[in-house]
């Protein structure tokens, strides 16, 4: 391709990106195809020649976008919002542009110091701690590609503070113990086989029955029994807002039990955690001041487009003594001297991209304002349709709904009901939602997020659900009419 192909190709798919997010409305949310259907629709050879644009183009149209879950839906209320922006869109084509390797400062300064600074600009819109700041003592952040590689890096890091660098040689993992809850995210768990301490030492906490958060008593009795049994206590993880539930560990009960016996504490913010850019909903951060490493994700409610989470710890000793390595031809005198970071060693793999730079663009050209709006707006809509439901006899909600997440089902129901209601919601294709499991009930999981989501979406949504509902549980005394509640 050359430089002319380039921009003529390039004004054409900006071209196609904006027709396709305008428009993503009128598409149906998940397509109705059938595993092997998208291979089935290209050659099973590469091509013997090079292709024109307009070619690849056509094919965009014909294969591709017909064959997506469309994430960006207003009709989207699945798993958790995965938005985007024209602006973090603007920063991520700059950044494959730019082709730089940021691994160390060396290799790419702009790379290294806008990231540290992007850092603390999102350490002051949500007001984290300072003990998180890149110029405090040992703390510090990075950009990871998910909060599953944060998880990852924080059980990494408490592995070395816990064994005192030994696991990194020759040391024995076979004492450490890490403890969370059910509800915590699945990435706990793969992060403990990662790191070579696997899941028989992983003690599930018990949580509060109608709220789903972590017992602090409960852990604590874990760790003193197994202090007693001569195992190592090492990594606790707490949750802001989990995946099912949206639950809420209580940290700050929480950090008590890891500082009286020296272990990590990580808290995972993925989602919820940007709505501390909202001041009202700064109740989110409640512990985070004893915390040894937290993250969040701009890729989900904030409008930042995937991938793009931030990490932060307050004990980069840690972090750096866990992933460091440094062969001769990656050493330079600006990071031994201590006047540069080089990111390569706060994350697993050696390579890194210029993330940060639609973290900027995003800032700079949105500001932070419309991210507060979009998260003041979709609590809002998430709580009239929790007062919809309340007001509906057929349904009942089965866990709290702080933020963004209701957690709704047929009330009086055996859950084969309510998972019919799912299935049946979603083989249509006009909704997307997710099913879930909370102490064996089944949950149909309504998140309010997505970018172009707005209170008539909502409303269609509910009133599809009582439709359902009226087939799925027929009422004696039910005239036809819906009760929308609206």
């Amino acid at each position: 391709m050359t430089p002319e192909e380039f921009r003529a190709a390039g004004y054409d798919l900006i071209d196609l990106i904006a027709d396709y997010l305008e428009g993503v409305d009128q598409r149906r949310v998940v397509p109705d195809i059938s595993p092997g259907d998208v291979r089935a629709m290209l050659p099973e050879r590469p091509p013997a020649a090079p292709e024109s644009w307009s070619q690849v183009r056509a094919d965009v149209d014909r294969v591709v976008l017909p064959t997506l879950s469309h994430w960006q839906h207003p009709n989207w209320f699945a798993y958790f919002p995965a938005n985007t922006t024209y602006s973090s869109i603007l920063g991520e084509l700059l950044s494959a542009g730019l082709g730089v390797q940021g691994m160390s400062w060396v290799t790419s300064p702009a790379c290294t110091e806008i990231e540290t600074l992007m850092l603390d600009w999102m350490l002051e819109l949500l007001d984290l701690p300072d003990r998180f700041r890149s110029t405090s003592e040992h703390g510090g952040g990075v950009i990871q590609g998910s909060a599953s590689e944060a998880t990852l890096v924080a059980i990494l890091a408490a592995r070395w503070r816990a064994t005192g660098g030994a696991v990194n040689a020759d040391g024995d993992t076979t004492k450490l113990v890490a403890y969370t809850t059910s509800q915590a995210h699945s990435s706990i768990e793969k992060g403990l086989r990662i790191a070579g301490v696997g899941t028989y030492r992983l003690r599930i906490v018990d949580h509060l029955d109608d709220t789903f958060a972590m017992r602090p008593a409960s852990l604590a009795a874990a760790v003193a029994a197994d202090l007693a049994a001569g195992l190592t206590p090492f990594f606790v993880c707490s949750t802001h807002g989990t995946t099912s539930s949206m639950a809420f560990d209580p940290t700050t009960d929480i950090a008590e039990v890891c500082e009286r016996h020296d272990l990590w504490l990580h808290v995972d913010g993925a989602m919820s955690g940007i709505a501390a850019l909202t001041p009202e909903f700064r109740w989110v951060n409640d512990g985070l001041d004893r915390a040894d490493s937290y993250c969040t994700n701009p890729h989900k409610w904030m409008g930042v487009n995937f991938d793009c989470t931030l990490f932060w710890t307050a004990d980069r000793r840690a972090l750096l003594g866990a992933l460091s390595i440094l062969p001769e031809y990656l050493r330079s005198a600006a990071a031994e001297s201590g006047a540069a970071i080089d990111y390569r060693d706060w994350q697993v793999p050696l390579g890194r991209r210029f993330r940060a730079l639609k973290l900027w663009f995003n800032l700079r050209l949105d500001g932070v304002g419309s991210a507060q709006e979009r998260i003041r707006r979709d609590v809002g809509l998430t709580d009239e349709l929790a007062r919809w439901v309340a007001n509906d006899d057929r349904f009942e909600i089965v866990a709290p709904h702080p933020l963004n997440l209701v957690c709704l089902r047929l009330a009086g129901q055996l859950n084969e009901v309510t998972d019919e209601l799912i299935d049946t919601v979603n083989a249509a294709g006009e909704f997307h939602v997710t099913r879930t499991v909370l102490d064996g009930v089944s949950a149909l999981r309504v998140s309010v997020g997505s970018r172009t989501t707005e209170r008539e979406h909502v409303a269609r949504l509910w009133a599809e659900l009582q439709r359902i509902a009226r087939l799925l549980v027929p009422d004696e005394d039910d005239t036809g009419e819906l009760r929308l509640g609206i």
